[in-house]
């Protein structure tokens, strides 16, 4: 009984740490690709004239970073 119990509050604990582990995962994700827009409107800002190569890198580091967040997901829905 006691261990049916036990093993239940386990599980429980493994399913919430995968959801907090996908949650951190996705909130780095938003941030590091809102700091990346943010940055790149700056520099569009000072040099206007660079504006298209610094929009093709912008789109490429944020593809970078969706693709870390997508792996993160995974790996904590393997977990499970």
């Amino acid at each position: 009984m006691f261990a049916t119990v036990l093993a239940q509050a386990v599980q429980g604990l493994g399913a919430m740490g995968v959801a907090i582990g996908a949650g951190l995962a996705v909130i780095g994700a938003g941030m590091g690709i809102g700091k990346i827009g943010a940055s790149a409107l700056e520099a569009i800002a000072r040099q206007p004239e660079a504006s298209g190569d610094i929009r093709t890198n912008m789109f490429i580091v944020a593809a970078f970073v969706e693709g870390v967040a997508f792996f993160a997901i995974v790996v904590c829905l393997m977990a499970l």
